[in-house]
């Protein structure tokens, strides 16, 4: 009975978005997201070589299916840049079925990924990586905005800097209303109330006049269809879920909240295939965006996110003809500002500086260097992560020691093995020991160290034989009980000879 009645206030309980100020504060926020959405969702497109019309028809279904399914919430998922790359290549070359086909591959491999826990890595993603691919983000976010700012009508410079100071400077008087929603209602009311003559979001490409509907993609269904698909769709797969895992977490950092990233992983995918049945390219979460609905808007629930998905494609049928005289210049001023929030400006400072070890900061250096020379934030973080394992096994194999104790009758000689002992430590644990002036019994005392691998163990081997070979017997003592199952299992096994 006590099941029942908690089951029971389980479903009375409302949830937190049927607030009157939170469903505020999140209906305004997934407006905002949806006019931000619509020039990057065209841009996206045409990376692709698509019509503008796949990038906003993906971006309304990933939003609105994330929402449901995902694992984070508040989150923004929609068509973007990395998986626009990533796609590129096969719709020129093969057609935009095939690229169709990629997307729900694609989407199959992110699902059976979430499944096998992939979302696990994020532990092995150090802090220092983590702020190099922000402060990446950052810049890449500020670099997409510049070609907005280049060879345009003077008019949009007085704009772009209207706009900023409206984002700035209102916050202090209200915030009831997002300041970017007003300042990209109010530059457009006057470039229209005006006349001024200014590239707008309809200088894109054109917006979808319709739901997207269900369909096949227009590809054979045979074996070499797949072989064809299957590396683009692994590519698609792994840095989807990589751009998704790294803005959730940052997302779960800035909110202090935790979410199921096992969960986001399978969503992800799932997401995808839905969009690619619908005829859209494709993407993962996007951060500048999630970046306006929680750091800007204050959005903390599912609701943004889906009616972020909601408002886009209302905006996109319904208001079509007005949503297209809105000024670049509005939405590149909330860009740059979104980027200037986002860059950890704390990371660079000249005390932070002072006190950060120096491998921590090359890492966060070449993460930054890495993703923007390839403007894909996946390789970066990659590579990141590499260079601070490859820094980290360097530091660790110089903490290993080893001291020497001869016994006063000169029969014996004791070493002391202090540390832990892997490939980059053991590799030189060989050539630290006297071969030739040791007497007739050497032992090994490995009280305090800790074997992690077979390359150890075969170090401990060539110790070995090298007494040998010169008449002498080792005998390694004080092994805990993984390091003595690991040795007893493999010493012997691992010659080359």
């Amino acid at each position: 009975m006590s099941q029942v009645v908690v089951v029971a206030q389980a479903w009375i309980r409302k949830p937190s978005w049927l607030s009157p100020k939170v469903a505020r504060i999140e209906v305004l926020g997934g407006l905002v997201v949806a006019l931000a959405l619509i020039p990057e969702a065209i841009s996206f497109s045409i990376i692709a070589g698509v019509d503008p019309r796949v990038g906003l028809s993906a971006s309304f279904t990933m939003a609105v299916v994330i929402s449901i399914v995902g694992g984070r919430p508040a989150m923004i998922s929609a068509a973007t840049g990395a998986i626009a790359l990533v796609v590129a290549p096969l719709a020129r070359e093969h057609g935009f079925g095939y690229l169709i086909a990629t997307v729900i591959l694609g989407g199959l491999i992110q699902i059976v990924l979430g499944a096998l826990g992939v979302a696990k890595l994020m532990r092995f993603v150090p802090r220092s990586v983590m702020v190099g691919f922000v402060n990446a983000l950052a810049i890449l976010i500020f670099l997409a905005q510049l070609p907005s700012l280049i060879d345009v009508p003077w008019p949009v410079y007085p704009l772009f800097a209207g706009g900023l100071l409206l984002m700035v400077f209102l916050p202090k008087l209200t915030k009831v209303v997002p300041a970017p929603l007003i300042s990209i209602i109010v530059l457009t009311a006057l470039t229209i109330a005006a006349g001024i003559t200014v590239p707008t979001v309809g200088d894109k490409g054109a917006l979808p006049s319709a739901l997207p509907t269900p369909g096949v993609p227009d590809v054979p269904f045979t074996m070499s269809t797949l072989t064809l698909l299957a590396p683009y769709a692994v590519a698609f797969a792994l840095v989807g879920l990589m751009e998704s895992m790294m803005t959730a977490q940052l997302v779960d950092d800035i909110t202090d909240t935790r979410s199921n990233k096992t969960r986001e992983a399978i969503g992800q995918g799932i997401a995808n295939v839905v969009t690619g049945v619908f005829g859209g390219m494709g993407g993962c979460a996007m951060i500048g965006q999630t970046m306006i609905n929680v750091k800007t808007a204050g959005s903390r629930t599912r609701l943004s996110t889906f009616l972020a998905g909601t408002f886009l494609i209302i905006l996109c049928i319904v208001f079509g003809p007005l949503v297209s005289r809105i000024p670049m210049a509005a939405l590149v001023a909330v860009m740059v500002l979104v980027a200037f929030g986002t860059f950890d400006w704390h990371s660079i400072a000249p005390a932070t500086l002072k006190r950060m070890p120096a491998g921590e900061i090359a890492v966060m250096v070449i993460t930054v260097a890495v993703v923007v020379a390839t403007s894909n934030l996946a390789i970066g973080v990659v590579v990141g992560t590499i260079t601070a394992m490859i820094i980290f096994a360097r530091r660790v194999a110089r903490l290993v020691e080893v001291t020497a104790a001869v016994d006063p009758d000169g029969g014996q000689v004791v070493y002391a093995v202090t540390g832990e002992l892997f490939f980059a430590s053991s590799n030189d644990l060989v050539t630290r020991f006297d071969y030739a002036g040791d007497p007739e019994h050497v032992v090994l005392d490995l009280t305090d160290a800790h074997i992690w691998d077979a390359s150890t163990v075969a170090a401990l081997d060539a110790i070995t034989t090298k007494y040998e070979a010169r008449g002498k017997t080792v005998e390694i003592v004080g092994l805990n009980s993984p390091s003595a199952r690991m040795h007893g299992r493999l010493t012997g096994e691992l010659s080359t000879h």
